[in-house]
């Protein structure tokens, strides 16, 4: 079976001495290093006698190190385990809860965490080690990854990803990341070893991935420069910071997801550089995407008039519908059950054989087939005798004079608009809304993208 370990060993053997990966201190990682060190560590991980199925809890920050353990524990199959990083200490109690990890993999102050009564049992490793691992078969369903959902809207489900399910998520990617010789700086993860599967270069964020938004437009903008990135995987929070600084010259294209992509961004960022917006949950990476050279004025238009949020025509692997107005999906892709199965009753949907997932978006499809999104189905709020779902004045209203955010939530049975503005304006705002001017609307602690509404809903009167 072709797997991540199979096609990075083939990039291997391609590239060798080039760069793999660019870390934060500028400091250049070739293929074959990371090669090397992930041997190394899978070796030594078999003399201890970690064997195929072992969970091990992966705490360490974004570095060459952090991806030689994870390949590491593919080549011996094992399963990483990654905690949930924006619940801090929380986030890794409740990952070693549901998941009883065998193994702890930390390196730095991440080592303290050993003493948590938690992890007591677990036996301690880190990268390192010298020599070759013996071959171990991987199979197509054996697990390779757990990791969580966020939990903002309960506790952080466990979501198991086996090898098949990263080759099919890889190849739902390759299309939007195809060009070999780009320099990716790349703010999610995951999408690294998509680049170390094609044997191109990831540069890594050399800021707090739990601290987005404090990245300033200047800090962004300088090591884009030094380290020579010439496209950018960025939240949409960072691409805030571009719309600040304008993009450096050097960058070919930007990519963003992992929050709503509004127009007033996107149409400034896309006059500077091709950007494409890529929509997707945790569940289901990605499920829509639209580059922003192909929308069109009647398009921009329809955003600014309240229709919601063009996220593009749905990725070749995907299957979507809508059913009352959620957007439900399915696919190799598409995560078919949590750890827990008694996490998929409101989520996963079983029709016929086939496994859905309810994204708890809601949307609308056009007659091109495009996705619009209107936004989570659960925040939509009655105005009159209609529903009114977030997003469809949240973008309009972004457009609108002095508005830096919006926000739609239901306070006391009443539809409040949140604005984040400086001064008070003759905003037009549709008739049965009440507007609240804010100082700053609380966001996600994950990417700093999506409004944090129960915070929000403690600052409204």
């Amino acid at each position: 079976m072709v797997n991540l370990i199979g096609a990075f060993a083939d990039a291997v053997a391609a590239r060798g001495d080039a760069p793999a990966l660019i870390e934060a201190s500028g400091r250049a990682v070739s293929f074959a290093d990371l090669w090397r060190r992930a041997e190394g560590f899978a070796a030594d991980l078999q003399r201890r006698g970690v064997v195929k199925g072992d969970r091990a809890l992966v705490a360490m920050p974004v570095g060459a190190d952090l991806y030689a353990a994870l390949a590491g524990l593919w080549m011996v199959g094992a399963v990483a385990v990654f905690p949930e990083p924006a619940l801090g200490v929380k986030g890794v109690r409740h990952a070693v809860s549901v998941t009883q990890p065998k193994w702890f993999v930390a390196t730095g102050a991440y080592r303290f965490l050993r003493l948590l009564p938690e992890l007591w049992m677990a036996k301690s490793a880190r990268p390192g080690g010298v020599g070759v691992p013996d071959a171990v078969v991987l199979e197509t369903g054996d697990a390779a990854l757990m990791s969580f959902t966020s939990g903002s809207t309960g506790a952080p489900k466990c979501i198991v990803r086996s090898h098949g399910f990263l080759m099919a998520q890889r190849q739902a990617v390759a299309p939007l990341l195809h060009a070999q010789d780009a320099r990716d700086l790349v703010a999610f993860p995951v999408f690294v070893l998509v680049g170390l599967a094609a044997g191109r270069c990831s540069v890594l964020p050399n800021w707090r991935l739990k601290k987005q938004a404090a990245v300033t437009s200047t800090e962004l903008v300088n090591w884009i420069k030094d380290c020579g990135a010439t496209r950018l995987l960025l939240p949409p929070a960072l691409c805030e910071r571009l719309v600040e600084a304008g993009v450096p010259e050097g960058v070919t294209d930007v990519f963003t997801g992992g929050g709503p992509v509004f127009p007033d961004v996107m149409r400034t960022l896309a006059g500077q550089c091709r950007l494409t917006a890529v929509y997707g949950s945790t569940e289901a990476e990605p499920i829509a995407e639209i580059s922003a050279s192909k929308m069109t004025d009647a398009d921009w238009a329809a955003m600014a008039a309240g229709n919601g949020l063009l996220v593009g025509e749905p990725v070749a692997a995907v299957d979507v519908r809508l059913v009352d107005d959620e957007v439900w999906v399915t696919g190799p892709h598409v995560n078919n059950g949590y750890l827990d199965p008694a996490d998929d009753a409101a989520n996963k949907v079983n029709q016929d054989g086939q496994i859905w997932h309810r994204t708890g978006d809601a949307g609308r499809l056009d007659a091109a087939g495009r996705l619009w999104l209107l936004g989570r189905h659960g925040a939509r709020v009655r105005v009159g005798d209609n529903w009114l779902y977030p997003f469809q004045i949240e973008a309009a209203a972004r457009l609108w004079a002095g508005v830096r955010r919006a926000a739609l939530v239901e306070i006391a049975q009443r539809p409040v608009l949140a604005i984040e503005s400086d001064f008070e304006r003759d905003w037009p705002v549709p008739d049965g809304i009440e507007v609240q001017r804010v100082t700053a609307i609380p966001m996600d602690a994950r990417h700093e993208s999506k409004v944090n509404l129960t915070a929000l809903k403690a600052l409204l009167k």
